[in-house]
């Protein structure tokens, strides 16, 4: 038996965090949500995820902190979805050049998330080597 994709979103809004987990669950995926960075990377050690999504607008976000924690606590560095605010041109960039991919404004990611979320938590093939 093979292992369900499963996903970690970061959200600290609960409709939105609803609507994420609400799509996942029409696909059959599963997604386990966090309201806190420090939570968020509790369930990754616990049980890595294939993906995680980040909301960029959680208080307290250390973006390069959150990714330097999953790489710690991740055998495989899982891939890292970000969305924010159209408006703000520079958090959506720092999050790109953090290594987040995709990172979209939250209303292309709402649109997006249907088709978009099961190829994100797939098993991400190994490097080669």
């Amino acid at each position: 038996m093979s292992q369900m994709p499963d996903g970690l979103l970061l959200c600290d809004d609960l409709i939105f965090t609803s609507k994420v987990a609400g799509t996942a669950g029409a696909l059959g995926l599963a997604v386990r949500a966090a309201r806190t960075p420090e939570a968020l990377l509790e369930l990754a050690r616990r049980s890595p995820p294939n993906c995680v999504i980040v909301d960029l607008h959680v208080a307290g976000l250390d973006l390069p902190a959150l990714l330097a924690g999953l790489a710690e606590a991740c055998p495989a560095m899982p891939r890292v979805v970000a969305y924010g605010s159209h408006v703000e041109a520079a958090t959506l960039h720092a999050a790109r050049q953090a290594g987040c991919d995709p990172v979209w404004p939250r209303s292309k990611f709402v649109e997006e998330l249907p088709a978009a979320l099961a190829g994100w938590l797939a098993p991400r093939p190994a490097p080669p080597g």
